[in-house]
């Protein structure tokens, strides 16, 4: 087979660094930021969290297990306190200390930082000793867990030292020492990070625990283009690729020195408008905003054939749903919030009428091009879709560290996103994505700006309710509510198989992240 100069090109650039358990892999994109509070997205996290740790780790089974902390108990509701392991350095040789601790978990709850409102969840941290440290909680905080492992810890003395003592600000393009450099705890070290080209680890010889693969250097490379991704990985090029297109999925199968490995992603995809400014920045419509009716929201999601889009365009590779939250878990499977509203052009077209725009209207939708599987082509097929009901849409794609500054800035009118990860609780949903906008991260995601007072204090009651039973009444109220008024409109949760060479393993985890320490390079 010949292969294209692109791919010839990569087995050049990889080939000095090839050797025996050598991981070299790659996906569409690139890692937004080594500084590891400063944006809270997925693949970016899980890169950063080969060389940082937490407090709690996730085991195989997405378990809480620990990690920098040995043990822990719960002194009442509104009380924890850790045991940290004792003996653990960073990468540069400095010892690991609560004032680590401390301050990494204060350094989290910055207005720079992605994660601030998790770090605010988990109260006010204190130093007991050297080795221990105590949380006390504002609120009952149902995961409090489940938030600790979202906190990487850091080095207080390397970041003084660096002046990185607050995280990046990536929205507005700071500049910082940790935005390429790191030191953390964790099973491998930084060797070399270009971005958008090539970043290199090494193994940590000095590692508290015990790593269970044989990988000693890691040579991440992304790779934008779809077929250039996959010709690499059947040329052995590299040994693993992260997103293996739909379409391709089945040849990968049946190819010769090659492997698959299935499963489903907790990651819900959505759509998202702007339902505040009384204008739209990005539409024909002049002095009103067509997002804030509900009826025109409502159209738009039953003008989605959203069968086609599994079927034609994710070749099955998606689960379609009609609740915005990662996992079916987080709505615990009930039926009523799980149900999407129907496809009716009809009633579409008719809703449409209802709210003054029988003619449709132009608007921008802004997408991604190298985070979701096939974002970009989902939202060509939307538009396409809402053409049906004469919403004309220009799909303005774009690299993901240019579009998610741009959607932090609620610079945008309609828009895609994602969310996903490893907790399934709705919690973690509920108060970036669905409450108001407001202080400490609260609100954060939700890019569209709307106010739904009685969405959000159901959502508000739901964070802090310690009985299980109230608060699982609690988090129905708050799906049906934003499911009745259409504050964003679901597409699906998608798959996410992963494909390799034959002869390495990996540990496949809903949460799409892929622990280096558990691979084997045989």
């Amino acid at each position: 087979m010949k292969r294209s100069l692109s791919v010839l090109t990569l087995a050049a650039a990889l080939a000095a660094t090839a050797h025996a358990q050598t991981f070299r892999w790659a996906s569409q994109g690139d890692v937004q930021t080594l500084d590891p509070v400063s944006q809270n997205e997925s693949f970016t996290n899980a890169m950063n969290g080969q060389v940082y740790e937490f407090l709690v780790a996730r085991d195989k089974k997405l378990n809480i297990a620990p990690s920098l902390a040995t043990e822990w108990k719960q002194d009442g509701p509104m009380k924890w306190t850790f045991k940290l392991r004792q003996g653990v350095k960073f990468h540069d040789g400095r010892p690991f200390t609560a004032d680590d601790v401390v301050f990494s978990i204060n350094r989290a709850r910055e207005k720079t930082s992605q994660i601030s409102n998790y770090a605010n969840a988990l109260g006010e941290p204190k130093k007991i000793d050297d080795f221990t440290v105590e949380f006390n909680l504002a609120q009952f905080n149902p995961i409090f867990l489940e938030h600790l492992n979202t906190v990487y810890i850091m080095s207080k003395s390397w970041c003084e030292e660096h002046k990185v003592t607050k995280p990046q600000d990536f929205t507005n393009k700071e500049e910082t020492y940790a935005a390429r450099n790191a030191n953390g705890t964790g099973p491998f070290m930084l060797v070399s990070r270009q971005p958008d080209v090539k970043t290199v680890l090494k193994r940590n010889p000095n590692y508290w625990g015990k790593i269970e693969g044989n990988v000693q250097e890691v040579v991440y490379t992304p790779i934008a283009s779809a077929p250039t991704r996959v010709a690499a990985l059947v040329s052995g090029e590299v040994d693993f690729i992260l997103d293996p297109p739909p379409p391709d999925l089945e040849r990968l199968r049946k190819t010769p020195g090659v492997k698959v490995i299935e499963g489903v992603e907790n990651r819900v995809i959505f759509i998202g408008m702007d339902q505040a400014r009384d204008e739209l920045l990005y539409s024909n419509v002049k002095g009103k905003n067509p997002f804030k009716d509900v009826r025109v929201r409502r159209a738009m999601y039953q003008a989605i054939d959203i069968n086609t889009i599994k079927t034609k365009l994710m070749n099955g590779q998606a689960l379609p749903t009609g609740a915005v939250v990662p996992s079916p878990l987080g709505s615990f499977n009930d039926p009523d919030v799980e149900k999407r509203l129907p496809f009716d052009l009809a009633a579409a077209r008719r809703l449409m009428a209802e709210a003054g725009y029988p003619q449709g209207f132009e608007v921008t939708l802004d997408c991604p091009n190298n985070r979701y599987i096939n974002d970009e082509r989902i939202c060509i097929a939307l538009a396409n879709m809402w053409a049906q009901i004469k919403i004309g849409v220009k799909v303005n794609a774009m690299p993901k560290t240019t579009y998610f500054p741009k959607q932090e800035k609620l610079d945008t009118s309609l828009y895609m996103l994602g969310w996903g990860g490893s907790i399934t609780d709705p919690e973690t949903t509920f108060t970036p994505i669905y409450r108001n906008r407001a202080e400490k991260g609260v609100g954060e995601y939700n890019r569209g700006n709307f106010k739904d007072d009685e969405l959000d204090a159901l959502a508000a009651a739901s964070s802090k309710e310690a009985d299980p039973a109230k608060r699982r009444e609690l988090i129905k109220k708050v799906f049906l509510r934003h499911n009745e008024q259409v504050h964003h409109i679901p597409l699906h949760r998608q798959f996410i198989p992963w494909a390799s060479r034959a002869n390495v393993s990996v540990v496949h985890r809903p949460d799409n992240w892929m622990e280096i320490q558990w691979v084997t390079v045989k």
